[in-house]
């Protein structure tokens, strides 16, 4: 299929993610969809974004949203089909939008036919070398090879009973049980997965989101983590041949990207994976992860810019995505950071407050240098929903814990399109089953269809700023120039004749605007020449 440019179009995009269970439901199962995704494309087109992630469509027993994947070359039942896919595809090229799907090569599901194969083989067979099958330790194997820990919760290794009836062997799986982890020495998994990025780039899409990238190669010698100088299974070295390898074949097609999910702390050793022959961009967490704080966020933005430029590529900002509790929901809370360890859904929260720093903070993001990523409902100014019946919830993060950990399903939660109660156009009209996650009675003032035309409402505001970015040369990619500012207000210059500038208020009194002629985008009312606390805006210098 071909493309319409080569251009390096992942430097300076908007990238709307879709969680296809929870973005629209087209055939009135409770479940998101294709049928779903493709009925709402003139309202991404609409919204004025550039490209969609769509989060792991393909078959799978759904034990992890999805990223237990059983077959990366078909569509699971669940959202459509493998033509639907294509044509989906197709029909977002023609409305100038362009596709990213996702490929998870940490780990399948258990019901993979390797797998299955590898249990059916028994221990010592060339099936169980394409995993980390190993023997337990104790008189009679029933402790596991290691006590790493599992970014789940509990332990990595499951202990299997083999073909004979014996309890047998253990593999390893950093996240859930029902996904066990491949060994990338095997070539077998390294051959697998490049013939998936041509499968993908052969039916038009764009990029590839890679999923956990830094955990792929361990050492074979399972060794305790902090028992050694590099970590066991975490950004080894080696890891780099992959994505130098998937990086020859994404320049063989041409205008395609790979796109990281690297969570890592040290800027120096995340950069790594952006080295001109590895990943074009990778999700910038610790931006996301920052606190609404000035400086601490001047911080990291400095970070960013100083350690990409090195090797060329572009930034990303991301305030919201699946895997973390909504950016309005932390906002509005005492401690507005994000930390898979310190989520705490008993703390207050103030929607108001929340919304007011959300609707300032993706001005801030959008008038960054680089590429934007957009988690589906923030642009209807969607909460964390905190109070899902525990008989509903679906995460494994969840049950691993026993519930000390809440979980993922509430950023998750089926969006809201039109009317006054539930599914909220969701499903269609008359559909028997109840979406699968549910939805808030007081979402029925956040739909699509409530906000639309109102100046005041997020969509409204994000639709003005998409459009605005687009239509001004100075956004997207390029430079820009800090400003002298007042304390916790962070100021900007981009030039790009013209020019514009971001003031963006954080703190609790007002501030002072610069000298400007005009006022493109604010992100609440403006009070004279003076800036709110918690409001962002674009000027005309």
């Amino acid at each position: 299929m071909s493309q319409p440019d080569t251009r390096a179009w992942w430097r300076d995009a908007a990238i709307y993610q879709v969680y296809v269970r929870s973005f629209a439901d087209g055939n009135g199962d409770g479940v998101g969809d294709l049928a779903g995704v493709r009925a709402r494309l003139p309202y991404l087109k609409d919204l004025g974004i550039d490209a969609i992630w769509f989060n792991p469509w393909y078959v799978s027993p759904q034990a992890d949203g999805g990223y237990d994947v059983t077959d990366y070359r078909e569509i699971d039942p669940l959202f459509g089909s493998l033509a639907e896919a294509e044509q989906l595809i197709a029909e977002a090229h023609a409305l100038g939008i362009r596709v990213i799907v996702d490929v998870v090569p940490n780990h399948c599901s258990d019901q993979t036919p390797w797998f299955q194969a590898a249990l059916a083989a028994g221990p010592g067979s060339p099936e169980r070398e394409r995993f980390w099958f190993r023997p337990g330790k104790g008189e009679h194997g029933e402790l596991p090879p290691t006590n790493w820990t599992s970014n789940f919760g509990g332990g990595t290794w499951t202990r299997v009973t083999e073909p004979d009836g014996t309890p047998g062997e253990w593999y390893l799986h950093l996240f859930d049980g029902a996904q066990p982890d491949f060994n990338w020495d095997h070539p077998d998994v390294r051959q697998e997965f490049e013939d998936v990025l041509r499968f993908w780039f052969d039916r038009g899409a764009d990029g590839i989101r890679i999923d956990s990238a830094a955990l792929l190669t361990k050492d074979a010698t399972l060794p305790e983590v902090g028992t050694v100088e590099k970590h066991p299974f975490e950004d080894r070295d080696d890891v780099h041949e992959v994505y130098r390898a998937w990086r020859r074949i994404a320049e063989e097609y041409g205008g395609r990207a790979l796109i990281g999910e690297v969570w890592m702390p040290d800027v120096q050793r995340f950069t790594n994976y952006l080295r001109p022959d590895e990943m074009h961009t990778a999700f910038n967490l610790n931006y996301l992860c920052a606190p609404w704080d000035a400086d601490k966020l001047r911080e990291v933005i400095d970070e960013t810019l100083s350690s990409h430029a090195p090797v060329q590529a572009p930034a990303t900002w991301v305030l919201s995505n699946h895997d973390v509790t909504r950016h309005i929901s932390r906002y509005g809370r005492e401690d507005t950071s994000f930390s898979f360890k310190g989520r705490d859904f008993a703390t207050p929260f103030s929607l108001e407050l929340g919304t007011q720093r959300a609707r300032a903070a993706i001005l801030l993001s959008l008038a960054l240098p680089g590429s934007s990523y957009l988690y589906q409902g923030e642009e209807l100014g969607l909460w964390e929903v905190e109070d899902i019946p525990d008989a509903l919830k679906q995460d494994p993060m969840w049950h691993r814990t026993a519930g000390v950990d809440p979980g993922r399903d509430g950023c998750r939660v089926p969006l809201p399109w039109s009317g006054d109660e539930a599914p909220f156009g969701f499903s269609p009209d008359g559909a028997a089953a109840k979406p699968w996650l549910p939805q808030p009675a007081a979402w029925k003032a956040y739909t699509a269809q409530a906000q639309t035309g109102d100046p005041a409402s997020m969509l409204e505001l994000y639709r003005k700023a998409l459009h605005t970015r687009h239509a001004e040369p100075a956004l997207g990619d390029g430079e820009m120039v800090w400003l002298d500012s007042a304390p916790q207000v962070l100021a900007f210059r981009r030039p790009g004749n013209p020019d514009v500038i971001c003031v963006a208020n954080l703190s609790t009194e007002s501030a002072k605007l610069p000298a400007h002629s005009a006022v493109l985008v604010a992100s609440g009312p403006l009070d004279g020449d003076t800036l709110p606390s918690d409001t962002t805006v674009w000027l005309r210098p």
